[in-house]
């Protein structure tokens, strides 16, 4: 009269194997859940016993008790209904208890028996891989995104009563295989291409080391210049996500119930582009039971801030940690979480509220204060750890009449491959390094190597524009990029006289 069922849940990002253990005893029928059950997980009594009978067993008139272990986690979600309804038949006779040994069982069901798909199942197929199960029965709609775990049979599950005629063998079914190279190589174009953008080589050619190392970006110019045009096509240009990165990826937007239909695996790094109206919770993640932010889903991608000084204070602050240390913790009285966040921080501004100041044509009508006050908007610490400080100048009409396309974003994807390429064979030994914005002071002082011309160059830009310990670093980052570029071993006078450069900007806004 006791049977266990082994289900999966998710904390924060992660899988977590859940036991559920269902026990019929003697008394008057009632069902009770323990176990610290959220509502909806309460509520899948009512779910279940209409499934049941809608699929043409008999529902067992007992006490019924349902026990989700670990006791001590907080369990939410509607992935136990599947689990606990199998539970019930097996507890009732209806369903050998020795068919459930080794396989984890997920998914919500409806009233007529039906699977529907539930968000996390990427985590969840991986954690029943770590627990060494042999099989995953999944809603059929999550069967692709399961799949992509090796060495675990996935199983696409439609309905209640096909879950229990495949575990006795009465039905065949398929364990469904995916080929994660063969998504990569069939992965979407994109829509828009950096042959689009006339001009403006200064920018783009900082766009390019940005997206060869992973550095932050910030574009200051006036109204029209294409800032917001250039970052949307920054995705264009960013190298091939690996495998274990698009899995990071995936495992994020599964979490959060956001991964597209039909979609298995994301072969392509996330573009998050918040409203200024967001607040530091949807920015950062939380919520009672905290879920992934902007931040958490713009991870081994681009986030995008388009007019920077828009932005809360109080909002933007909340991005120093995520933008030094690659995580987000969120503390709740309940449970204290980890989300991952290492992202590209590519931002846009004016110089002024009207927006015309230094332009050569319209004339700014803000007063000192006023452009004092904009500007305060973004703290020093905030604009430290944004890397590269970059200038966008008005396009001439003749420059948009007259040149022809610019640079394709394929070819400037070749460079930039090319100079990851070189990254991920220098951290070939460290774990989840993937390019050089992510390296330590540690990492730095042993790879950023300089000669006695361009380590004397650096120390007087230090010294005479006042940069920080951080800038120092980032300067050495972004000049260890521009050789990667350049297919050197080592930055030269001439990488660290052009990384300097893209720090400038910062003292004249």
């Amino acid at each position: 009269m006791l049977a266990k069922v082994i289900s999966c849940s998710v904390s924060g990002v992660d899988g977590l194997p859940v036991q559920v253990e269902v026990d019929l005893a003697q008394g008057l029928p009632s069902f009770s859940t323990v176990g610290l059950p959220e509502g909806a997980v309460r509520e899948a009594k009512d779910r279940v016993r209409a499934a049941i009978k809608n699929s043409g067993y008999e529902f067992p008139q007992r006490r019924i008790t349902v026990n989700l272990a670990p006791a001590a986690v907080k369990k939410e979600g509607t992935g136990y209904d599947l689990p606990i309804a199998l539970g019930i038949l097996a507890a009732g006779g209806m369903l050998p208890s020795d068919l459930l040994a080794r396989t984890a069982i997920v998914g919500e069901l409806s009233l007529d028996g039906s699977v529907r798909p539930v968000p996390g199942v990427l985590p969840m197929a991986l954690a029943a891989r770590q627990e060494g199960l042999t099989r995953f029965l999944v809603p059929a709609a999550n069967a692709a995104e399961a799949a992509i775990v090796q060495g675990l049979e996935i199983y696409g599950i439609e309905r209640l009563d096909q879950a229990v005629e495949f575990l006795v063998g009465r039905i065949a079914l398929t364990p469904l295989v995916i080929d994660p190279a063969e998504l990569f190589a069939r992965h979407d174009g994109y829509a828009v291409d950096f042959a689009d953008v006339k001009g403006q080589q200064y920018a783009k050619r900082a766009m390019e080391i940005a997206a060869a190392g992973g550095h932050n970006l910030l574009l200051s110019g006036v109204p029209g210049t294409g800032k917001t045009m250039m970052a949307r096509r920054l995705p264009t240009i960013l190298p091939d996500l690996t495998l274990d990165e698009a899995i990071e990826t995936t495992k994020i937007f599964s979490t959060a119930g956001l991964l597209p239909e039909q979609t298995s695996l994301l072969v392509t790094r996330p573009f998050r582009s918040p409203h200024h109206t967001v607040s530091d919770a949807g920015l950062i993640g939380g919520g009672q039971m905290p879920r992934p932010g902007e931040v958490s889903l713009a991870h081994n991608g681009v986030l995008f801030l388009d007019e920077l000084p828009e932005f809360k204070k109080h909002v933007l602050e909340v991005l120093r940690q995520p933008l030094e240390d690659g995580t987000v913790t969120i503390a709740r009285a309940a449970t204290s979480l980890n989300f991952p966040a290492r992202f590209m921080l590519v931002a846009a501004m004016n110089p002024c509220p009207c927006g015309y100041l230094g332009d050569q044509i319209r004339a700014c009508t803000c007063s000192p204060l006023q452009v004092q006050r904009y500007r305060s908007r973004l703290s020093g610490p905030l604009l430290d750890r944004i890397d590269m400080h970059i200038d966008v100048p008005a396009v001439q009409v003749k420059e948009l009449i007259g040149q022809p396309a610019g640079e394709p974003s394929s070819v400037i994807r070749e460079r930039v491959n090319r100079a990851r390429t070189r990254q991920r064979q220098r951290f070939a030994g460290a774990a989840k390094l993937y390019c050089n914005a992510q390296m330590s002071a540690k990492e730095v002082k042993h790879f950023c190597r300089l000669d006695a011309a361009s380590a004397d160059l650096l120390n007087q830009s230090i010294t005479r524009l006042g940069l920080s310990a951080r800038a120092y670093h980032r300067i050495l980052k972004i000049a260890l990029t521009i050789a990667d570029l350049a297919e050197v071993k080592a930055p030269s006078l001439a990488h660290v006289a052009e990384a300097i450069q893209y720090r400038r900007v910062q003292f004249e806004l």
